[in-house]
């Protein structure tokens, strides 16, 4: 009976751990599905695509930043729990190993984030004064004369 209540207690603790994520998922879903009939309503009446959505923000270009900093303070925190847990009960290393396994993964994608930046940006950022080919300027030797181009001689 005792491990039937233990059972029943793990259950009832990961359904209130979960039941938020449940509700955003939820409230998500039903956006959705409420902009996808204003959509279509447009498009029913007339009113370009264009005019419905907003532009979307660019990123600041930052954001290997925030993974990577984020990924090496999950990995401390999991490193943490591990000099810790062995005095413990096995909960303690599982809770490690899953903190230090998400820090990798940030670690991971805030490398390629920073691999990939510099081919996303927008081409505008790119035409900089220092970036442009200078005009080429000619002597005045180097030219041709206007009667050479003619053919007409004086």
């Amino acid at each position: 009976m005792g491990e039937l209540l233990k059972g029943i207690t793990v259950f009832v603790i990961f359904l209130g751990m979960s039941s938020p994520l449940l509700i955003i998922g939820l409230v998500y879903y039903f956006m959705k599905r409420f902009e996808h009939k204003q959509i279509l309503a447009a498009i029913e009446k007339g009113t370009p695509l264009s005019e419905l959505r907003p532009p979307k923000k660019k990123q600041n270009g930052a954001l290997w930043i925030r993974s990577l900093t984020f990924g090496i303070a999950l990995i401390i925190i999991g490193l943490a729990f591990l000099i810790v847990g062995p005095g413990q009960e096995g909960e303690i290393q599982v809770v490690a190993v899953i903190f230090f396994g998400i820090g990798i993964a940030m670690l991971i994608r805030g490398l390629l984030y920073r691999k990939y930046q510099p081919q996303s940006q927008s081409p505008a950022k790119n035409d900089t004064a220092s970036n442009k080919k200078p005009v080429a300027v000619s002597k005045s030797g180097t030219l041709p004369q206007a009667d050479e181009d003619t053919g007409q001689k004086d």
